[in-house]
């Protein structure tokens, strides 16, 4: 046998040497058949792997450069898998050692509906078993739908009260869900009973006040409609959402979308209307109301002579805390993502 032949012979042994211990290796059911094959490959005096290693100095110098570089690769690759697979059967003997499989598992914690999701659910659907349609208006809107349009011309000091958040000139985070009356009479759909629920902005914040809030704003137009239907509308609500044994009253005000305004109030939650340090007076404010003015009629395309309606605008907030049950002392509470907080909703 030639020198080259010798030498090809001898690495053709170490390779399907080595295969043969990686499989064996890989199959391997327990740590003692392991130990076994270990002693197969690496015992000093008959591992077969060892003996290679010891007839190393036995070969000529330049066989046993390029023969020794083989058997030693071999010699690392086996000795890898030995140290993987040790690790794989001694894993779950270590990890089962303190599990007890017959105890009860843990209870994964259950979730629930933000509160003021759930307020804007149950206000939706007292309005919806009445008739009205909800919608949603952009939260981003032009000045002309949240302002002008509205009967609040640029000059308008009401414009300051607002405390509006102005993306451009012309551009503004929505502060009222008002700026959505004007796009519904756009649609040219009569009559309208329409119910808007979404984000606004202001620059307002204490302890009755968040800068993004929900507001849910209510728009009913048709023929012959008067204040009477306006305050058969709200006393229904309040009826549905409070509970019957709490009353509402309109106040006059003053808003520029609608003529008459008012301000509708309700009576405490917390003293039943005799007067508390929380509301002096035995009421509490909602939000405001009224007629809507033929000016925003007409700016929507609809004819004042011929439909009249009425409009409302409410923090979804504030009236949420008006309910008996709820005693939150602080509305920015809702929104600190406490779940200590939030799980008692």
């Amino acid at each position: 046998m030639t020198r080259l032949r010798v030498i090809i012979w001898e690495m053709e042994k170490i390779v399907s040497l080595q295969k043969s211990a990686l499989k064996e290796i890989s199959a391997a059911k327990d740590l003692d058949e392991l130990e076994g094959l270990r002693r197969k490959y690496f015992s000093k005096k008959s591992g077969e792997l060892a003996k290679i290693i010891k007839d190393l100095p036995k070969l000529e110098p330049e066989k046993r450069r390029e023969v020794g570089q083989l058997v030693n690769q071999a010699k690392v690759e086996v000795e890898k898998a030995l140290e993987e697979k040790s690790s794989q059967l001694s894993a779950p003997s270590s990890q089962l050692d303190w599990l007890d499989i017959t105890a009860p598992g843990i209870p994964t914690p259950e979730g629930h509906l933000h509160l003021i999701t759930q307020a804007i659910r149950e206000i939706s659907g007292i309005f919806e078993r009445i008739g009205f349609v909800r919608r949603r208006y952009p939260e981003v809107e032009t000045d002309w739908y949240t302002f002008e349009g509205l009967n609040m011309p640029k000059n308008h000091p009401a414009r300051d009260e607002w405390e509006t958040f102005f993306i451009t000139d012309n551009i503004v985070l929505t502060p009222h869900t008002s700026s959505g009356q004007l796009r519904e009479m756009e649609r040219g759909q009569l009559p309208i009973r329409m119910i808007n629920i979404s984000r606004c902005a202001r620059r307002q914040s204490d302890i009755s006040h968040v800068p993004i809030h929900y507001e849910f704003e209510g728009l009913l137009i048709d023929k012959n409609v008067s204040i009477s239907h306006l305050k058969g509308v709200l006393t229904h609500f309040a009826q549905e959402f409070f509970g019957p044994e709490r009353k509402i009253r309109l106040r006059p005000y003053d808003f520029r979308f609608t003529e008459p305004s008012f301000e509708i109030d309700v009576i405490c939650h917390l003293c039943q209307g005799k007067g508390c340090r929380f509301c002096e007076s035995g009421w509490t404010e909602l939000g405001g109301a009224g007629m809507v003015h033929p000016k925003v009629l007409e700016n929507g395309g609809i004819d004042p002579k011929e439909y009249s309606g009425f409009a409302f605008g409410w923090g979804v907030e504030r009236t949420y805390l008006m309910k008996s049950n709820v005693n939150i002392p602080d509305i920015r509470l809702i929104y600190k993502n406490d779940i200590r907080f939030l799980k008692q909703f």
